[in-house]
Formats: C-alpha cells, sequence, structure tokens
C-alpha cells in the first residue's frame, strides 16, 4: 500500500480535506480524457493501493470499488475527442483536471496533482507532485478511478466500433491499433488532431 506521507504532512500544516487528482487517457489516438478527485480520510486501509499502470484490470476493479466506498468525496470529469481536436491535449489536459475538482461534493482545502508542472486555475492551494501516482496514495486512488472509468468507456465504445479492438488497447497507438487504423481509417471517436489519425484519414 502507498504511503499516506504527503498527506500527513499536509495535516500537520492544518489541512484536512486534501484531494488527489489525475487523469488517464493524455496518449492515446482515440476516446476521451479522463480526470478524478479524490479526497480520502486521514486514515484509510487500502490494501495493494498503488499506481493503476502498475495494477492488473482485476486490481484495479477492486480498488475501485474501495475507494469508492472509502473516500469522502469523489469527482469524476471528462473531456471528449472534439474538444481535445478543438483547443489541443495540453489544454484539455489540464482543463480536465480542473473539471474533476469542480465536480467533489465537498470543497478541498488543498490539491495534489501528478505531474510536476500540472497546475489548476483554481484558487485552493496546490502542489505538483512529478511520479505522484507512484508516490501519494491520494493521487494513486484518483489514477485508479480515473483509469477504470475510461476503461469502461472504451469497452463500450468497441461494442459500437468492434473492428479496432478498443476492448484490448483502449485507444493507445499498439500495433493492432495502428494496423486496425490504417486499414479501416478513423472511426467517429478517434482524436483528428493526432498525427497517425491524420496520415489514416489521407491514405
Amino acid at each position: 500500500m502507498l504511503s499516506n506521507a504527503y498527506e500527513r504532512k499536509l495535516a500537520r500544516q492544518g489541512f484536512k480535506l486534501i484531494a488527489g487528482v489525475d487523469e488517464v487517457g493524455r496518449g492515446p489516438l482515440a476516446g476521451p480524457i479522463v480526470a478524478a478527485a479524490v479526497i480520502l480520510p486521514l486514515k484509510f486501509s487500502l490494501p495493494g493501493l498503488n499506481d493503476s499502470k502498475k495494477l492488473t484490470a482485476q486490481q484495479r476493479e477492486r480498488l475501485y470499488g474501495q475507494i469508492k466506498e472509502t473516500a469522502l468525496c469523489i469527482g469524476i470529469a471528462l473531456i471528449g475527442h472534439k474538444m481535445i481536436d478543438r483547443i489541443n491535449i495540453g489544454q484539455a489536459n489540464l482543463l480536465v483536471l480542473k473539471l474533476a475538482v469542480k465536480k467533489l461534493k465537498i470543497a478541498p482545502e488543498y490539491l495534489m496533482v501528478d505531474g510536476g508542472r500540472n497546475r489548476i486555475a483554481d484558487p485552493v492551494a496546490q502542489i505538483g507532485i512529478s511520479g505522484g501516482d507512484r508516490k501519494c496514495a491520494s493521487i494513486a486512488a484518483a489514477s485508479i478511478i480515473a483509469k477504470v472509468t475510461r476503461d469502461r468507456l472504451m469497452i463500450k465504445y468497441h461494442v459500437k466500433y468492434p473492428r479496432y479492438g478498443f476492448d484490448r488497447h483502449m485507444g493507445y497507438g499498439t500495433k493492432e491499433h495502428m494496423k486496425k487504423l490504417m486499414k479501416h481509417g478513423p472511426c467517429p471517436i478517434h482524436r483528428r488532431s493526432f498525427e497517425p489519425v491524420t496520415l489514416a484519414l489521407i491514405r
């Protein structure tokens, strides 16, 4: 289980409602970018909690349910492929993090955001932590909520667009996905502003 040392340090400074914030889906060629903000109680027990990328799908699903039961509050937001193409993925990344925080029904006193350069346009005190999903319990919890939420969406998209294999690669640019993309061309959820999709359009 990841340490909550960051949270304990902030608690000693007087902060009690501390939200971990993370996103999933910056790199894929298709589908939305999803972010989550999670406020955990200062005392919690989530055995196996870790960066979502280091967990199996089964482990993520189990922890997803436990986080839902344990967290004081969870905010989830997504930005779809059309908005990503309109404002670019960098701006979409910052915006979806901000929207996830706004979805929290309990106002946080402090934000811990994955990524050393990430800052949310919000007056709440905050810090960006490089590799935060591997170091900080609240951010790891947010990464799991965001990852499971996005994977479930991509599995639904697989039912609608089965020829691309979204249930296996979740829209990332794997060899399988690239082969299908070049063979069939983009489907409606592909990000037209991403170069491999642009190339598939003009092939």
